[in-house]
């Protein structure tokens, strides 16, 4: 993979004389539904990237769990309204700042920005471009972006599945889901998936153990399919339901957690049931009970950049190898022009698709996978 150049390096700022003088960018006015997204155009800002930044056009951006509860007010530190919601995208460099190799110009990357990227164009830090390999269309590589990230680290650096474990993976055919069990599988575990009956037969494709999530004794069954506990449960949905998830685990488990979906749609605080859910994995932790229980946040470590983006490059470059070779499936949910993010906000949390809903330039066909009529 292409190392990306320090952002640090004397050069001067790359021509912008390619660059569109305009930028379409969605914006999320407040608390509203999904058609209460404005969709707006706006001159780029003179003289462009700053210093050690570029401009990204991008070609894939992405509907996460994230935008669903931005969009209720929910998100634990999500900006003051009114905002341009987008936690990662795919783009390709247009144009440096001052300081900046203007070699990176053309370069295909990857960048988390937690918003901002459902937009045509978005200026971000170099230091924190992923290089995308030419080989993959960029709505592929778009879905595994935050929720690649999320789903290594979460089984490799806090889990460390090994062959021959089993874990279980709640939501197995979202986003983040679909992507955590292929991986699972490729580290040689045995993965006991919940979906809704609908997705069963995709999850039995990817080598999974579907469980309806459903089931009013979900939870007795999943015991019944691994009765000496299970080494990990990946568990977005928070609620009194994670007290269950923690006792699926055999002795030397572990429980990551790394969600509140179950009050998503709760009116009131959205910092209450983050911590209550702390305060739940901290007594959990602090009983001799043989078993741990983690909350994931992938900005953990932003406090000491250089090593963050050490390792999210390491990381983020693990899983596009994975995708490059056909290790990893893409999970293309649609591909929805940026202009109809409304529609694409609706069929992310319509709860119906596989994998993730993709945003790409309107009129463009860089992104590849599936475009929803």
């Amino acid at each position: 993979m292409r190392a990306t150049p320090s952002p640090t390096a004397h050069a001067p700022a790359a021509p912008a004389a390619s660059v569109a003088p305009y930028v379409t960018e969605v914006v999320l006015p407040g608390v509203v539904e999904p058609e209460g997204l404005t969709v707006r155009r706006r001159q780029l800002p003179a003289p462009g990237p700053g210093p050690g930044e570029v401009l990204l056009a991008m070609e894939a951006t992405g509907v996460s769990f994230a935008e669903q509860q931005m969009r209720r007010g929910k998100y634990f530190d999500q900006p003051p309204f009114p905002f341009v919601p987008g936690y990662d995208l795919v783009g390709r460099v247009a144009a440096t700042g001052p300081g900046t190799d203007p070699g990176l110009v053309g370069g295909r990357f990857a960048a988390l920005t937690k918003t901002g990227g459902w937009a045509s164009h978005t200026v971000v830090p170099a230091a924190d471009l992923v290089p995308v390999p030419e080989s993959v269309a960029s709505a592929d590589a778009e879905t595994l972006v935050v929720n690649g990230v999320t789903a290594w680290q979460m089984l490799h650096r806090t889990a460390q599945v090994r062959a021959g474990d089993t874990v279980v993976v709640l939501g197995a055919n979202g986003g983040v889901g679909s992507t955590l069990v292929q991986l699972a599988r490729v580290a040689g575990a045995r993965v006991l998936g919940t979906a809704s009956p609908r997705h069963h037969d995709a999850l039995r494709r990817l080598g999974v153990t579907p469980v309806d999530h459903r089931d009013p004794e979900l939870y007795a069954r999943l015991r019944g399919l691994a009765p000496d506990g299970v080494r990990a449960v990946f568990d977005h949905v928070g609620g009194e339901g994670v007290v269950e998830s923690f006792r699926l685990l055999a002795p030397g488990g572990t429980l990551v957690s790394y969600g509140t979906a179950s009050t998503r749609d709760v009116a009131g605080s959205s910092k209450a049931p983050v911590l209550k859910l702390f305060a739940r994995l901290a007594l959990w932790n602090a009983l001799p009970n043989s078993r741990s229980a983690h909350f994931y946040n992938i900005w953990a470590g932003r406090r000491r950049p250089d090593a963050f983006r050490a390792r999210l490059r390491a990381d983020l470059g693990e899983v596009f190898a994975l995708l490059a070779d056909g290790g990893l499936t893409p999970q293309v949910a649609a591909r929805v022009p940026l202009s109809r993010a409304a529609e694409a906000l609706r069929l992310a949390e319509s709860g119906t698709v596989t994998g993730k809903v993709v945003l790409v330039p309107d009129g463009g066909d860089a992104a590849g996978g599936h475009q929803r009529p």
